[in-house]
């Protein structure tokens, strides 16, 4: 999506962007926050010629305690710097995301990011502890607190959590960080049908329980693009399904012994067909690369129209299957990938241009297919609120 504007703003401090937004309103002029510029939907975008306002250079960790995990950092810090520097000190951060190495902290606040890490540590809703916030005629709103437990009033944090920038601009951020795992396992699989995968993921849950860290999918069209246009290879032979499974834990004599019981018992059940398994840096790299370079490789492909969908788990591919049926031969491609341990499904639709047709048969056919079976037609990139 492209967009304009005649001015750019890059404040350092939460004074100076209490200054911007007070001017702001007082002069009746459009902001459009902008963080990373990494989403999935078009918020960071200027499309009325609003006045760009980066926290790009607010990107200062603030204060790290670690007794308590508890990080607070502006919030232009990019995610991957972020867990480089708690590396450092033996934590990590409880978020994980492919454009980790652009976003921003504030930026994955303001959307309600999900990501990789979700599975094991649980939304932003519960890690983040406290925020710094900017109201629209320029007052400071300081919920910057490091308490996990505070009962004295209104949670305020949480309406500016997913509020994508629409009622104030987030400044700083503290968050809960987990302690750094001393053993990091990774598999991937591969499965001949959507139910196999999910009688895997149910075996996943029930034998690999605390040490089970993410459980991510990709169909085999994702796996021909991944090769066709990235030249990555498939580690693996041919399946119809390919699962990124990671386990993280304090003891890897135990984790080792949890996953090769695992592995035996889907193996010996033919839910499983074939597979790998991971514990050097490098090859873990490689395997996540699989999973997390899906999208890279569909911009190769075309025109992508994405869509980023919550269903009941049992109903996630049944999506992929009818979109494919509905647009027969309209589409370049139909593929499904995601995070099957929370529901989200990421089904992308390419076609060699940009093409109305095509959107107009899969919306709001993809809206209404989801509201059918009471799934969330946004599970983790926003909606464009404006």
């Amino acid at each position: 999506m492209a967009g304009h504007s005649e001015v750019l703003l890059r404040p350092k401090t939460t004074e100076e962007v209490s200054q911007i937004i007070k001017y702001c309103d007082e002069h009746n002029l459009a902001v459009c926050p902008q963080g990373g510029n990494t989403g999935m939907v078009g918020g960071s975008v200027p499309v009325f010629d609003e006045i760009i306002l980066s926290t790009s250079l607010m990107n200062q960790v603030i204060t790290f305690d670690s007794i308590s995990g508890i990080l607070t950092c502006q919030a232009g810090c990019v995610l991957e710097n972020l867990s480089q520097y708690l590396d450092e000190k033996d934590f990590i951060m409880p978020l994980d995301l492919g454009a980790k190495g652009s976003c921003h902290i504030g930026g994955n606040v303001a959307t309600n990011a999900g990501g990789l890490r979700l599975l094991r540590y649980g939304s932003l809703r519960g890690t983040v502890l406290g925020l710094e916030v900017v109201l629209a005629d320029g007052r400071v709103l300081n919920c910057l607190a490091t308490l996990r437990k505070d009962n004295t009033g209104y949670d305020l944090k949480q309406i500016f959590i997913g509020s994508e920038g629409t009622l104030g601009v987030i400044t700083a951020v503290s968050i809960l960080c987990p302690r750094k795992p001393k053993a990091i396992n990774v598999a991937f699989l591969g499965c001949n049908s959507f139910q196999h995968l999910l009688e895997t993921f149910q075996c996943c849950k029930v034998m690999l329980g605390e040490i089970l860290s993410a459980f991510e999918f990709l169909d085999a069209s994702c796996m021909k693009l991944l090769e066709k246009h990235l030249k990555l290879s498939n580690p693996i032979g041919e399946c119809e399904f390919y699962i990124v499974i990671e386990t993280a834990g304090s003891n890897a004599t135990h984790d080792d012994e949890k996953l090769h019981n695992f592995l035996e018992e889907v193996m010996m059940s033919s839910l499983v067909t074939d597979g790998t398994v991971a514990t050097e840096a490098a090859k873990i790299k490689a395997l996540w690369s699989l999973r997390l370079r899906v999208s890279e490789a569909l911009t190769h492909d075309g025109y992508t129209y994405k869509y980023d969908i919550s269903l009941p788990v049992e109903k996630i591919y049944d999506l992929v299957k009818d979109m494919r049926g509905h647009l027969g031969d309209m589409a370049k491609n139909v593929v499904g990938y995601g995070h099957v341990g929370d529901g989200n499904l990421h089904l992308d639709i390419t076609s060699t241009g940009k093409d109305p047709a095509l959107q107009a048969a899969i919306e709001p056919y993809v809206y209404e297919w989801t509201s059918k079976w009471k799934g969330s037609i946004s599970a983790e990139h926003g909606l464009r609120l404006r």
